[in-house]
């Protein structure tokens, strides 16, 4: 009953609520100059402690909140009706009622507000990154690659910034955010599958059956028992040989005296050698059985090493793995998982695991801020967290994910400038000038330019960040300076090596500056091909392409190819081996190449409105024509996955027509046929690779001192992440078989 008859007495308040008269603080107030100014009452700040942050009324019919606030500003606030009834629009004195506690409330809240407001009303608002919302999600289908989403920026910049493909997403540094690039040509095709007069889809599925035989028939048992048989002695040497020049050239991991002698000791004691190192020196033999020859012919056993290592890494009890050593197996291992393609797509996730072991073995210390240090302990940790921050930076551009570090995270020094001899004596080695070169020199390089790749990793993949064309443009300035001073230094090395080294390292330098020189405009090659506003960066990574194919197939080197790896193919064998034998990023930068020009001469010969043939550039066409080569040369050495042969000869094919003007109806036809003739020429070698895979010994047996047993059950064939997972594998993602697991085979 009390609740009915309070509800009237509510309903006549409120217009009283909305008659309430402001006072703006003035001496006389604005009210009072309406009446009698004399009157006017201004309650000042007192002197004396005050109850917190009541509101109460002033005279005229305005109030104040007694109290301090974060900006000592008196704030103007609404005044609260009286408790009594009465005529709302009676005055109420200085000593009124006390007000409700829901006026309380909402007095604080606005007050909150205000506080807010004024705080911010000095300071120029900080610029906010494009956000989701500025963005549109464009869906792309078809018979051939499934469907996935581009993320596209809105506005007179179409900019991609992310594609997600079943349950991945892919930042904006990774490889497949181009293939929007080639849309059309999948497009032109689309009638032609669904028709089914030509057997494309059925040839597919007939080399995803093929792939799964080989690899079922191949694949090492899980868990792969960890073994003491290793290759003979010679063929031993040779691959401890082809990693030192290789990859130990560039990212320092082992102390090689200390290798070379525990690794000599191997081969004399028959003593039960130490698993760790044993597993150490597996995924070194892996490594370089990547460039053993032309055709990766230890493929089959560099896998079931890899295998062996990720058994040991998985152990439950993982206490004795922190150790340096095991540090070192597991940074050999993620190196090793890529270059082989063991699940190398998911070396991004291992290595934020690599990352917090370091950490917690207190790498991201410098030695001086811990107890004493031997000098080559000093000296290896700061070489091995040199190369942990290598791997995340490096995995971060190829995998699209943001790097997640700072350098807020460690004040770990660069390496020093030592040859590796003039460590482990008593006395403190003396580092030599950097100007002279030392078995080191290398990853110093690629440490005095960390910052900036830093910089444009973070640029390109964190979630906040949308680098603006400007910003761009800053940070290209940085990265050719940086890039300035290494090669003026590099080059200078190089002039005073002896004939027949290996430039391997010099190479592998050269190509991860221009990895990220096309990396940080690639964001705008799209739009530049339609916007002169972006021609400069449509020159930039037309040219860094051109530059990371010249060294992945030296042999078409010419004029623009003049850059800090010498010129010389007889020193390019390594790295175009490790590009073509193995997988990683080595591979996908080169598809990736091939993807960019392949674009770019598309876009000119479309653009072209003359009645004659249209010109087109000899040296894009050269890579062109060479990258179908190369893409049958990685089948032929074991790359189970035909797809990225049969898109460079749709892609060829299209060029063709384009460069005699073939009408809109021939193209498709022509693309097509393409498809099909890859297809006769690949699925063979896949069956070859099946029948291969069926019997118990292989032709690569009789490299090793040790039989292999009649129930292994090795894989040949691990480049085929489409078919295995990972679906990030060159141009092979692009086409989908539809049957991918949502998980790796780990």
């Amino acid at each position: 009953m009390t609740s009915v008859m309070d509800e009237p007495e509510r309903r006549r308040r409120r217009p009283a609520v909305r008659r309430k008269i402001k006072c703006n603080r003035e001496k006389p107030c604005n009210n009072c100059l309406k009446s009698d100014p004399r009157n006017c009452i201004y309650e000042t700040q007192s002197s004396q402690p005050t109850r917190p942050r009541v509101a109460r009324p002033s005279e005229n019919g305005g109030c104040h909140l007694q109290g301090s606030s974060s900006t000592g500003k008196s704030l103007e606030i609404q005044n609260f009706p009286s408790s009594s009834q009465g005529d709302a629009s009676s005055k109420a004195t200085a000593g009124g009622g006390v007000p409700p506690a829901w006026y309380v409330d909402s007095i604080k809240g606005k007050t909150s507000q205000l506080e807010r407001q004024l705080s911010q009303a000095g300071t120029t608002p900080a610029p906010q990154s494009a956000t989701p919302s500025a963005s549109t999600i464009e869906a792309n289908s078809s018979s051939l690659g499934g469907t996935w989403f581009v993320l596209r920026e809105q506005g007179v910049r179409p900019i991609v910034r992310s594609v997600t493909h079943k349950t991945r997403h892919f930042g904006q540094s990774h490889w497949i955010n181009n293939v929007t690039l080639l849309k059309d040509l999948m497009v032109l095709i689309e009638p032609l599958l669904r028709e089914g007069t030509y057997p494309v889809l059925p040839n597919l599925q007939k080399a995803k059956s093929l792939s799964k035989a080989i690899k079922a028939n191949w694949r090492p048992a899980w868990p792969t028992s960890i073994t003491s048989e290793l290759p003979s002695k010679e063929l031993s040497d040779v691959l401890v040989d082809r990693y030192l020049r290789t990859l130990e050239s560039v990212h320092r991991i082992v102390h090689v005296p200390s290798f070379k002698r525990d690794y000599g000791a191997l081969w004399v004691s028959e003593d039960k050698p130490d698993p760790s190192f044993l597993v150490l020196l597996k995924l070194i033999l892996a490594i370089g059985a990547a460039t053993y020859d032309d055709h990766f012919s230890l493929r089959i056993s560099a896998t079931r090493w890899v295998y062996e290592a990720q058994t040991w890494i998985a152990q439950p009890n993982t206490k004795h793995q922190l150790t340096l050593q095991g540090l070192q197996v597991h940074i050999l291992l993620l190196f090793a998982r890529e270059i082989v393609d063991v699940s190398g797509d998911s070396v991004y996730i291992a290595t934020g695991d690599l990352f917090r072991r370091a950490i917690v073995m207190g790498l991201n210390r410098d030695p001086v801020h811990l107890p004493h240090k031997s000098h080559l302990v000093a000296e290896m940790r700061r070489r091995i967290w040199n190369t942990v921050l290598e791997l995340c930076i490096q995995s971060s551009l190829t995998s699209g994910g943001p790097p997640l570090f700072s350098f807020d995270d460690f004040d770990t020094e660069p390496p020093s400038n030592l040859d590796d001899d003039q460590l482990g004596g008593t006395d403190e080695p003396i580092p030599k000038p950097l100007a002279q070169f030392t078995e080191v020199s290398l990853a110093l390089s690629l440490r005095k330019i960390l910052p900036i790749r830093l910089a444009i990793t973070k640029s390109l993949n964190n979630l906040r960040s949308a680098c603006t064309y400007e910003e761009t443009l800053q940070l290209d300035a940085e990265l050719r300076k940086g890039y300035k001073d290494i090669t003026r230094v590099l080059q200078s090395f190089r002039s005073r090596l002896e004939p027949g080294t290996s430039g391997f390292g010099f190479q592998a330098v050269d190509f991860v500056m221009q990895r990220y020189m096309a990396a940080l405009h690639i964001p705008f090659f799209g739009p530049s091909l339609e916007q002169a506003a972006f021609a400069f960066s449509r020159k930039v990574v037309i040219d860094a392409s051109l530059k990371i194919w010249y060294l992945v197939r030296p042999t078409l080197q010419g004029l623009n190819g003049s850059h800090i790896n010498g010129t010389n193919p007889s020193n390019s064998e390594d790295f175009s081996r490790i590009a073509a034998c193995g997988a990683g990023m080595f591979r996908l930068a080169a598809t990736q190449a091939g993807i960019l020009i392949a674009a770019e001469l598309k876009t000119q010969l479309q653009e072209n409105d003359s009645l004659g043939p249209a010109p087109v550039r000899p040296d894009l066409l050269a890579v062109l024509r060479d990258a179908q080569s190369w893409s049958l040369h990685c089948i032929k050495s074991g790359e189970c996955n035909i797809k990225g042969y049969l898109m460079s000869c749709m892609i060829m094919a299209l060029v063709d027509g384009l460069i005699r003007n073939a009408s809109s109806e021939e193209l498709p036809h022509l693309l097509i046929k393409a498809a099909v003739k890859s297809q006769d020429t690949t699925i063979p070698i896949l069956e070859q690779f099946a029948r291969q895979s069926q019997s118990e010994g292989t032709a690569e047996v009789h490299h090793v001192s040790y039989s292999t047993p009649s129930d292994a059950d090795w894989d040949l064939i691990m480049a085929d992440t489409l078919l295995n997972g990972g679906n990030t594998d060159s141009i092979n993602w692009m086409i989908d078989d539809g049957a991918i697991p949502g998980a790796s085979f780990w």
